[in-house]
């Protein structure tokens, strides 16, 4: 039986991905949007969330709900989301938002200010929920509301899908369906690449977890901004300078409740100050990212069946 997996990937001679106007670097920032759409009772849920927030390793509470939890979470789209769109609409920079559908649903004014900015809308499910166990027939009823919701709240259906707490079966419901410019759910590599699922060919546009705020609600992670700023900029610092060579992508993963609380946007935004004033930076969105990587490599159907 032929191995499922892709250990090899572009090996020792990764293609030089041609970045516009010859950049070292393509640096790309996501905002996950999930407030509203976590594991909560009010939601159906049976339990209360207990992932990615201040109550590190929080333990679930069965069928009650839980105010502490539900807190931290609405801060992030009452404050957080509002401090981090100031950041980065007033440096013009563009940004890709992870946006579940039901959160999207419960706060419009946040929906009208990403429209507004011309941000990226990307889809990140139906539901902030984990989906490792979830009946593949149920998780695609999802995937397909939660493009209906997307539609009918941004006006547009989304071209990039991350679920983040995924399944065994999500990359071969996302290929299936066919309707998404990219698939985001791999940590495989720096550069986009293809894949086959199924015969279905599908551009995957890796993201992150480890420069990535959600390490400050993590055993062992992040505890001070200092930290996260350091992480960030020595992730930066080595691929622009391996990019003289072999450009990358740096991928930034960040959360309205996480990296939009004071003492982290503070270091967040010395971030985006320094990487502004370096030379032959592209900090651009995932979707044009994916765009420049069809235009200049194609999907070779061949080789992939013969992987």
């Amino acid at each position: 039986m032929k191995y499922p997996r892709d250990m090899i990937g572009y090996g020792e001679n990764p293609p030089h991905p041609q970045w516009p106007n010859n950049a070292n670097i393509a640096v790309q920032f996501v905002i996950n949007y999930e407030e509203g759409a976590e594991n909560c009772v009010l939601h159906g849920d049976d339990t209360s969330e207990r992932f990615l927030s201040e109550i590190v390793g929080a333990d679930p509470c069965q069928g009650v709900r839980h105010a502490n939890m539900e807190s931290i979470y609405e801060y992030g789209s009452r404050a957080g989301f509002w401090r981090l769109y100031r950041m980065f609409t007033q440096r013009n920079l563009p940004i890709t938002v992870f946006a579940v559908a039901m959160a999207l649903e419960r706060n419009p004014e946040v929906v009208e200010a990403m429209l507004k900015a011309n941000w990226e809308i990307a889809s990140h499910g139906y539901r902030w929920i984990d989906y490792q166990y979830v009946p593949m027939e149920l998780e695609k009823k999802h995937l397909e509301k939660a493009i209906e919701i997307h539609q009918t709240v941004t006006g547009s259906k989304p071209l990039g899908f991350y679920l983040g707490r995924s399944s065994p079966n999500t990359a071969k419901l996302v290929a299936e369906n066919g309707s998404f410019v990219y698939h985001a759910d791999s940590y495989a590599d720096d550069l986009p690449y293809w894949t086959s699922i199924e015969n279905h060919n599908q551009l995957i546009v890796p993201y992150t977890l480890d420069s990535n705020d959600m390490r400050f609600a993590t055993a062992q992670g992040f505890n001070c901004g200092d930290q996260f700023f350091t992480y960030l900029k020595d992730s930066f610092d080595y691929l622009y300078d391996e990019g003289k060579t072999q450009p990358k992508m740096l991928s930034i993963g960040l959360h309205c409740r996480l990296a939009g609380r004071p003492g982290r946007a503070a270091s967040l935004a010395r971030f985006l100050d320094y990487i502004q004033s370096r030379q032959n930076v592209w900090i651009t969105t995932r979707i044009a990212i994916a765009e420049h990587w069809k235009e200049n490599f194609a999907c070779d159907s061949k080789k992939l069946s013969e992987n």
